[in-house]
């Protein structure tokens, strides 16, 4: 008799080769571990072949479980679709939105798009958490949240859809009475070495040993933006920040931007993100389209935000600065 898996079994199969072990599919699932195990077993007995090691404290993927990781990764993708696709035919408007927002996304951006939302469709309960990038991804492949915006990855995920909303970048900045910004000129690595750099720790994820653009031996780790802009316009550090927090403060005089040489400003992409089966609802997709559009205001690139930037720190034409809400960063490490 020709084998005949389940599509239950091979969720349960995806589970444990993604997380790398029986008890976190189970966590995952929402499983006892005995029962992820005895699926497996079935699973592997349907198709007669040895799918995982068992031998070590984890399991590990036989050549056989390799091969069959990819058929099985491709049906479940087959499967999203079909969801996708009957409830893109039988949705309404949708009685709430889970919503999830990096803080690196800027507050007056996310209130008027609200404030939009809430005058085109006043009957949807909307459920906000704004929190670190690592967080909004979290939440949205885990089902707490319907939409996510601006997590840490822009990279393709299984079962997970993205749509880029707009770019992003951050610039080192300082107070202007702070060393660095007094060196008036190129600051190198060897200048950043006893300095304190400020950086943002993104607790919801470790970061696994690597750190994005922290230069300095001296670091000073705090839970939010909003903490560290604080410590650096008093002096006590630099750091990288996104133009949309600090632009007023370059404007006014309260920061100045650094030319540090090591710091890599390149410019990322914004996305939206959702589960692939669970495709945003009409209120979705127009919260989607409003915030692209507010972010398809900001600048285009990393060389035309730092151009608007002069040598002060000052923005050039603020009048610029007010029409065009300058994007940000959602780091992709612990950093910054």
């Amino acid at each position: 008799m020709l084998p005949n898996p389940t599509l239950d079994q091979l969720q349960v199969f995806l589970a444990v080769a993604d997380t790398g072990s029986f008890s976190a599919a189970a966590r995952q699932l929402n499983r006892a571990q005995s029962v992820v195990s005895y699926t497996i077993a079935n699973l592997e007995a349907q198709l007669q072949l040895v799918l995982f090691d068992r031998q070590n404290r984890a399991p590990i993927l036989t050549d056989s479980g390799r091969a069959i990781l990819e058929d099985a990764r491709r049906m479940m993708a087959d499967l999203d679709g079909l969801r996708a696709r009957s409830k893109a035919l039988t949705e309404g408007l949708e009685g709430e939105l889970k919503l999830a927002v990096s803080v690196m996304v800027p507050d007056s951006l996310l209130i008027a798009v609200l404030a939009r939302f809430q005058k085109q469709f006043p009957t949807i309960l909307l459920r906000l958490t704004v929190g670190a990038p690592f967080l909004v991804n979290s939440m949205v492949e885990q089902g707490g949240a319907d939409i996510g915006i601006g997590g840490s990855s822009w990279e393709a995920r299984p079962g997970i859809e993205t749509r880029r909303v707009g770019l992003s970048f951050m610039s080192p900045v300082a107070a202007p009475d702070h060393p660095l910004a007094k060196l008036d000129r190129t600051i190198y690595e060897t200048d950043l070495r006893d300095e304190v750099q400020i950086v943002v720790a993104d607790t919801t994820k470790p970061a696994e040993g690597k750190s994005y653009n922290v230069l300095s031996q001296r670091t000073w780790r705090v839970s939010d933006m909003g903490t560290k802009r604080q410590l650096m316009l008093a002096g006590l550090g630099w750091g990288g920040m996104p133009f949309s927090l600090v632009h007023q403060d370059l404007m006014e005089g309260r920061l100045v931007r650094l030319d540090v040489e090591p710091y890599d400003a390149a410019d990322y992409p914004v996305v939206a993100e959702w589960q692939t089966a669970k495709p945003p609802g009409p209120a979705g997709r127009w919260i989607v389209s409003e915030i692209a559009g507010s972010l398809g205001k900001c600048p285009g690139s990393i060389d035309e935000a730092l151009a608007s930037v002069d040598q002060s720190g000052r923005v050039g034409d603020p009048r610029s600065s007010q029409d065009r809400p300058l994007s940000l960063l959602p780091s992709a490490q612990a950093g910054e």
